[in-house]
């Protein structure tokens, strides 16, 4: 039976309309995972010395700090690794058992290299601390505990399918506690650290969390088997049916109709509010490299790439599946007559709005410097003129289907934000990186930061003659798209 899952899998990635794009991405994706296997492994590694160097008991000193590696992980897990998607409406109509599918699907979680990666990590460091004289078994007991709590956190993410709020005020509670420690008001760690450390002290405590592991591994298998019905997921809420008429945004004339349809999409479904709270993250993301928090980021080509990455969170997020948002109903807009041009133009000004906002609510980072607030102003001019079209460009390609609904049912796919977003992405943030690099090592900041926005003024001015390329690439790939979004995977 698994080899026929196995089977089936191995089709639908061969089959599918985006398989040059799904290879290429999975080839950056294996990239991505290499990158962070090596770092990993050199955090494993050199800890247990870099810690003797400072004058730090190794061990005490990492099982204090364990408890936010442990949430972090967990809210980590829930923007980024993609829940296990298997088409489970036509396997219902055949004799497949349903502990089996189920099965497969949690077993498909427990590979997820989101699992696999803390033990480049944990394994080099735990054999550091035997070789070190460490208590064979006690360090066992603490490995295996850590490794359970690791995959605790995997089955927890999977109910946290349609709990967005709860993500949140996980996030909320994580960052409030780590602003009590660092100004001394109160160290949850102390508290912490005493289950950690008992773990390696002894090592018995280790069967509290595989205990727990198996009773949630177990709750997780019930859950959705007994949810493993056609009409579980099929089956809609009724509620109160709200009109929005947005007339504010009759000024914009044919696109209104555009533009009111995208707002309502973004307010209506869960899925498209997920992306509006992650362009809401990505405007604190700057702290890490204006504010010094890691000391690798502090660099004039950072500031660069914060700059462009804090104002186009809605951009990177939305923009980059432009059209998939519109898959469900897609075939039907391409037998009215809508001209793309006026389809495009909507997407494109929805992006530039947002990043204008986005950029407004930069402004608190004049706090770290004038240069600071500069690097977004013409990050933000950067997006709006190139990578505003870029995404566009790009969403020609990516025939990745998008089911708006898919956050109401067991097994269907969260992420409207997620590694592939940030793997297609990347390209746009180097680019401005490259530009100030030239200006900076030449003449100065100031002309990296007028080459820069020059770059996104260009795009403005050349706007027309973009939209026309992209136009006729969409044309090109209409009944290819349209084939795409008629395959359920």
């Amino acid at each position: 039976m698994i080899k026929q899952f196995l089977n089936l899998e191995w089709k639908a990635f061969f089959r599918s309309a985006s398989f040059q794009v799904n290879v290429f991405l999975k080839i950056l994706m294996g990239l991505g995972a290499l990158y962070f296997i090596f770092v990993f492994a050199g955090l494993g590694i050199g800890l247990f010395f870099g810690l003797e160097k400072m004058e730090l008991e190794p061990l005490e000193t990492v099982n204090k700090f364990l408890i936010y590696y442990i949430i972090l992980d967990l809210v980590l897990r829930y923007f980024f690794q993609k829940m296990p998607v298997i088409n489970i409406k036509p396997m219902l109509l055949m004799p497949f058992n349903k502990s089996k599918i189920v099965n497969f699907a949690l077993g498909k979680t427990v590979l997820s290299f989101f699992n696999i990666m803390h033990a480049f990590f944990f394994i080099p460091f735990s054999i550091i601390l035997v070789a070190q004289d460490y208590s064979f078994l006690g360090v066992v007991g603490w490995h295996l505990g850590i490794m359970a709590l690791i995959y605790i956190n995997n089955f927890i993410n999977v109910f946290l399918n349609d709990e967005t709020a709860l993500v949140v005020i996980l996030g909320t509670v994580f960052v409030i506690l780590g602003g009590l420690q660092f100004y001394g008001y109160f160290d949850v760690t102390e508290y912490t650290k005493l289950f950690f450390q008992g773990l390696y002290e002894a090592p018995w405590m280790a069967i509290i969390p595989i205990l727990i592991l198996i009773g949630v591994a177990y709750y997780a298998f019930i859950y959705f088997k007994k949810r493993l019905y056609l009409d579980a997921g099929l089956s809609k809420k009724t509620a109160t049916a709200t009109t929005e008429n947005m007339e504010w945004l009759d000024r914009f004339g044919k696109l209104s109709t555009f533009l009111k349809n995208d707002l309502k999409l973004i307010l209506r479904n869960k899925r498209s509010k997920t992306t509006v709270f992650m362009s809401v993250l990505f405007l604190f993301y700057g702290l890490l490299f204006f504010g010094n928090a890691i000391e690798v980021y502090d660099g004039p080509f950072w500031r660069m790439f914060a700059a462009v990455f804090v104002t186009g969170g809605f951009l990177f997020s939305f923009g980059q599946f432009v059209p998939s948002w519109d898959s469900a109903y897609y075939p039907l807009m391409m037998t009215q007559n809508i001209r793309y041009k006026e389809y495009l133009r909507s997407k494109w000004l929805l992006v530039v709005i947002a990043t204008g906002i986005s950029t407004i609510l930069c402004i608190p980072y004049l706090y770290f410097g004038w240069e600071v607030l500069a690097a977004i102003v013409v990050g933000a001019i950067f997006n709006m003129g190139v990578n505003a079209h870029l995404v566009l460009l790009g969403g020609a390609y990516i025939k990745t289907p998008i089911d708006l609904t898919s956050g109401k049912k067991a097994f269907g796919d969260k992420s409207a934000f997620n590694v592939k977003t940030l793997l297609i992405s990347l390209p746009k943030m180097l680019g401005p990186m490259a530009l100030y690099a030239i200006g900076h090592f030449t003449l100065g900041p100031v002309s990296g930061f007028a080459l820069v926005a020059i770059a996104g003024l260009a795009g403005f001015a050349f706007r027309d003659k973009v939209f026309n390329m992209i136009i006729k690439i969409y044309k090109k790939e209409k009944y290819k798209t349209l084939d795409a979004y008629k395959q359920k995977k």
